[in-house]
């Protein structure tokens, strides 16, 4: 992929979005993966902890938190990162958890702060994954399905929504 003509590439990777723009990126990064370790690999990240390892990601042009995240998280190296899409912030968001004026990309640090110690990998990976399915299946970015939310007692958007005086309230935020 790194070595590919950049239209090959733009074609595998057709069925996202922007394609003609995150074809030449991939390539970019996966330069600057091979400039700074000598070979396409990331080994080394295993042995460091995971803030240390989110910063060498992040200092790879076209990564950000998100991405550090989830190559720490989704690759074999497993480690204890939580990513944070646009389903899973807006959840969290809905949910109290985070203010609706913090961004995606510094919430990373904060919501990843809120889960417990004791939690392994696999357990963080599975709260990504809950909370953006729940995101995408349910709690849409507009009209979301509250009547039909199993975090409807937890959630103060929700409830907000379901009152009488909340009835007419805006869809699409926090």
């Amino acid at each position: 992929m790194r070595d590919a003509p950049v239209e090959s590439v733009q074609e595998a990777l057709a069925p996202c979005t922007w394609p003609e723009a995150k074809a030449p990126a991939l390539q970019r990064t996966l330069r600057a993966v091979t400039e700074r370790c000598g070979k396409l690999a990331l080994d080394q990240l295993a042995g460091m902890p995971v803030a240390e390892a989110r910063a060498w990601l992040e200092a790879l042009p076209g990564v950000g938190p998100k991405t550090s995240a989830a190559v720490l998280s989704f690759s074999g190296l497993r480690r204890r990162a939580l990513p944070v899409d646009s389903h899973h912030h807006r959840v969290a968001t809905r949910l109290g958890l985070i203010p609706a004026s913090l961004a995606v990309g510094p919430s990373h640090r904060v919501l990843e702060a809120m889960l417990p110690e004791e939690w392994d990998a696999q357990q963080v990976y599975d709260n990504h994954e809950v909370l953006m399915l729940h995101g995408q299946r349910c709690c849409f970015f507009r009209n979301p399905q509250c009547g039909r939310c199993v975090l409807l007692d937890l959630c103060p958007t929700g409830q907000e929504r379901r009152s009488p005086e909340g009835a007419g309230a805006a869809t699409s935020g926090g």
